[in-house]
């Protein structure tokens, strides 16, 4: 049988090949070993996800995953070589973890910056009350959300209550099997004509946030507010704090439910916190991963961030500029030089394009599952206001990376000019003169309390985090 003869291309294929610009999916460009790593990395960041669903117990099981990894609490007055590794507790909400490189200190740092916060709904100072023999919790949201998608779902109370004693009592209620759930509740559609024509961002008010926690009454018909009576006895059983405990108490209301595949063919994972958690697990691996180290590696898992990063574990404080200016003091170094030669990745997720919703993205620039991370230039909002723009000669040196590590990326901005927007903490790490970009995974239904990732974009935020670290 005659062989088949290739068509021979045309100088306008040739030439499209050689100049024109065409992001590579990654669902295609993927070996099927490759895919399989995947799937397998991202078993252990569901198991994350369960575990981790507020930042104090994001740093917890960082500490414990990374002591396990020969590191070792941060002290200024040591002497450090090339190979130690040490981490930094900043109040149990923040930490930053760093392995120190062969090149000198003063060459710069290699700095990967994630927040391990996520919108949700915070108990208020003085909480419980009862009304019409219900007992409910008031809160107060924290973070940007649509009030509307926090109704009528099953919720798991975690946090921390100190007691007047001083005692530290944690508090989880609604993850194990068996444990009672929390909800707040809605109004039926037969009696919500007047709530239906409100604009959506009034559907559900911030005070209408209220969370059902009991309604058995205390048995002494005497007292008045018995069902209230009857849940701080429950709470001072089990617990051991009583109704004044919870103005020293940091308690918040999180999505019961747990990761999950999403898909026929289980390629995403649907999950709570995956902004910004879907970054700041590939952070940490990297970070555990670290072997011998070119550069000193730094990798922060910070606060605060969907509130503005303020707060002294916000990276708006200077807790990772007095770390750098400690580790530098232990090799007779000025911090700030240290600071000014070095990079960042600013590890946050950004909008992936929803074809349901495809009139809010500009197809060009947007970013789209399963074509790998996500280079994000600039965020802010409109003009680019509130946001760092990256350099484009360190946007190329990232690049040159990306593309010689064989990690599949894609450049993406969040959102058409005029539609809105949104910031990271890489404006605060830039304030210190470090060169940095944003970096990472895009996300479906972002800021909802049941979030959307693709299993290859994970993976390959974790290989692009690795190859920086190097």
């Amino acid at each position: 049988m005659a062989e088949r003869k290739t068509k021979k291309k045309s100088e306008a294929e040739i030439l499209k090949e050689a100049l024109c610009y065409e992001p590579r999916n990654a669902g295609i460009a993927l070996s099927d070993e490759e895919w399989e790593r995947a799937d397998l990395f991202c078993e252990g960041y569901k198991k994350f996800l369960d575990l981790a669903k507020t930042e104090r117990e994001a740093v917890e099981i960082a500490i414990s995953m990374a002591r396990e990894k020969g590191f070792s609490a941060f002290d200024p007055d040591r002497t450090y070589k090339a190979g130690d590794r040490v981490f930094y507790n900043n109040r149990g909400k923040a930490l930053i973890l760093c392995t120190v490189g062969r090149q000198p200190i003063e060459q710069g740092v290699r700095i990967v910056a994630a927040h391990i916060d996520s919108p949700r709904l915070d108990l208020k100072p003085n909480p419980l009350y009862e009304e019409a023999q219900l007992a409910l919790f008031k809160t107060h949201y924290y973070g940007g959300i649509k009030k509307y998608q926090w109704t009528v779902i099953p919720l798991a109370l975690h946090g921390v209550v100190i007691r007047a004693d001083g005692e530290r009592v944690p508090v989880i209620i609604g993850e194990d099997e068996g444990d009672p759930v929390f909800t707040v509740t809605d109004l039926l559609p037969h009696l919500a004509n007047e709530q239906m024509s409100r604009k959506a961002s009034e559907i559900v008010k911030g005070e209408a946030l209220n969370v059902l926690v009991g309604g058995r009454m205390f048995r002494d018909d005497q007292a008045s507010e018995r069902v209230k009576l009857a849940i701080l006895k429950l709470l001072n059983e089990k617990y051991g704090f009583i109704e004044a405990d919870f103005l020293s108490a940091e308690l918040t209301m999180v999505p019961a439910f747990h990761a999950s595949d999403v898909g026929l063919d289980r390629s995403f994972i649907g999950a709570y916190g995956h902004d910004d958690r879907v970054c700041a697990y590939p952070a940490l691996m990297a970070a555990l991963d670290v072997g011998d180290p070119t550069y000193t590696v730094v990798t922060v898992l910070t606060d605060k961030e969907e509130i503005g990063s303020e707060g002294n574990t916000g990276l708006n404080s200077h807790y990772l500029e007095f770390f750098i200016d400690d580790l530098a003091a232990c090799f007779g170094k000025a911090g700030r030089r240290v600071l000014s030669k070095s990079k960042c990745m600013s590890a946050d997720v950004n909008a992936a394009f929803d074809p349901t919703y495809g009139e809010v993205h500009e197809r060009k620039n947007a970013a789209y599952c399963n074509y790998g991370v996500v280079v994000t230039k600039y965020t802010g909002a409109r003009g680019k206001s509130g946001t760092n723009d990256a350099s484009a000669e360190f946007v190329g040196e990232v690049r040159r990376l990306l593309d010689a590590e064989g990690v599949q990326w894609q450049t993406g901005e969040l959102g058409k000019v005029d539609e809105g927007g949104g910031g990271t903490v890489a404006m605060y790490v830039a304030a210190y003169n470090v060169d940095v970009v944003d970096i990472g995974v895009p996300v479906l239904s972002m800021h909802a309390p049941f979030e959307v990732v693709a299993k290859s974009d994970v993976y390959q935020t974790y290989k692009a985090f690795a190859a920086f670290g190097k």
